[in-house]
């Protein structure tokens, strides 16, 4: 508790530089990682972090210096060649866009460990520290890093915030926005050099390794949460400033514990659960939304079979034998036992001691199922010309998924009929 106190208390100026250094580089890598990522151009991202280790080998050679901007510039340029040759390649050869950005991400990185490695073994004694820009390492951040990371973000920030509309409509929509007269070509470049920044950001941070985590991985996570891109840019910065405050907190409280990889290790837990538990889009509320539509389904079918055997038999609340119901339709026992075990929770069927008896609620659901179903077979016969003999799987599929709205709207439509293409009453 003491450590945390300590470290929210900020009285240690390198607490300050790397919290914040962390929080601006994670918020602009998420902010524009949301537009590659709705783009489809996730692996760009990967390709830049790459190729930007050239540029800061060569800018460390040119300058003698590791001077943040200096390098950043270098690191800048590199990044947007490889987005040029990438394009080139893509352009004007046969080779695919995945084989292109896989030969741009490995060409620029093998020459930047060349780089890197001759600068090693060259004697200059300023070198040391320079690798750090491949693995990253966040707490080593200092005053002049968190100057150059505010101005950086900044930029990006406001460019992005500038451009929304049309980042938006190039990102979902590149043709309808090229037919409607926007610049398709300047805004790439400008989307593509703001990316450029947001990943050479974030490099001495989390090194170029790592760095397209930090790029895709937050809008991955909030992709599940919301289908409003300003929501997910949001959701996005939450999750990137989250990862890098307690990136730096596990940094700061077990020292041997590096800030950039847990930065990323933060993340990818944000997104698992994402994944798994997001209200509309994760994968244990689908499986339960399936498996409620199942029950659904198997208890408005053993309701309408009921309907069905009281029509045949002339009474409605007469006792119903489970080979009654085999007849009507071909239930499983797994299924039988399942649904009239749930109808009866319900208080839709009671049971006997063999048999079961329709409940007045029952009786009235399974009406009305019915009812959907003969007059959507009677609107496809009717309107869509498909013989009777064939109209029964749509209706038995369709009927599930009536509101009442629609019923109204198809009884008007038919004309209120009393009978369906096969000359069954249509319940009323």
């Amino acid at each position: 508790m003491e450590t945390l106190i300590e470290f929210f208390s900020f009285k240690y100026p390198n607490i300050k530089y790397v919290v914040f250094g962390a929080v601006l580089l994670s918020i602009s890598s998420a902010v524009v990682g949301c537009f590659t990522f709705i783009k489809k151009k996730s692996l760009v991202g990967d390709v830049i972090s790459h190729a930007v280790l050239p540029g800061i080998c060569i800018s460390f050679m040119i300058s003698g210096s590791k001077d943040p901007f200096l390098l950043i510039i270098g690191a800048f340029i590199s990044g947007w060649i490889s987005i040029i040759v990438m394009d080139a390649i893509i352009q004007n050869t046969k080779i695919k866009e995945d084989a292109a950005t896989g030969l741009s991400l490995s060409v620029f990185f093998g020459i930047g460990i060349l780089l890197m490695t001759y600068i090693q073994h060259s004697g200059n004694a300023s070198q040391s520290g320079l690798d750090t820009f491949l693995f990253g390492k966040a707490a080593a951040l200092v005053g002049k890093d968190l100057v150059a990371f505010s101005i950086i973000a900044f930029i990006v920030l406001i460019t992005v915030f500038a451009f929304y509309k049309e980042f938006k409509l190039i990102s979902f929509d590149p043709n309808f926005a090229r037919v409607i007269g926007l610049p398709i070509k300047k805004l790439e470049m400008v989307l593509t050099s703001v990316t450029v920044l947001a990943v050479v950001t974030g490099i001495q941070a989390v090194g170029v390794v790592l760095m397209a985590a930090m790029l895709i991985t937050p809008a991955a996570a909030a992709r599940f949460w919301t289908n409003r891109l300003s929501k997910m840019i949001l959701l996005a910065s939450v999750f990137g400033a989250f990862s890098g405050v307690s990136g730096a907190y596990i940094s700061y409280s077990a020292p041997s514990m590096p800030t950039g990889p847990w930065m990323v290790m933060i993340l990818s837990i944000i997104a698992l659960f994402s994944f798994f538990f997001a209200p509309r889009k994760g994968i244990v509320v689908r499986q339960w939304r399936r498996f409620s539509i199942r029950r659904q389904l198997l208890e408005e079918n053993l309701l309408k079979a009921f309907y069905r055997i009281g029509e045949n038999s002339g009474e409605h609340y007469s006792v119903v034998a489970v080979d009654d119901i085999r007849l009507i339709r071909n239930f499983s026992s797994a299924q039988l036992v399942k649904g009239l075990r749930k109808l009866k929770t319900h208080g839709y069927v009671k049971k006997t001691s063999q048999n079961w008896l329709l409940t007045k609620e029952g009786f009235e659901k399974g009406k009305r199922i019915t009812r959907l179903h003969r007059l959507w077979e009677l609107y496809l016969t009717k309107y869509l010309r498909i013989a009777p003999d064939h109209v029964h799987e749509d209706a038995d599929t369709i009927e599930h998924v009536i509101t009442p709205e629609l019923e109204a709207r198809l009884e008007k439509l038919l004309e209120y009929p009393t009978s369906d293409p096969h000359s069954s009453e249509i319940p009323k």
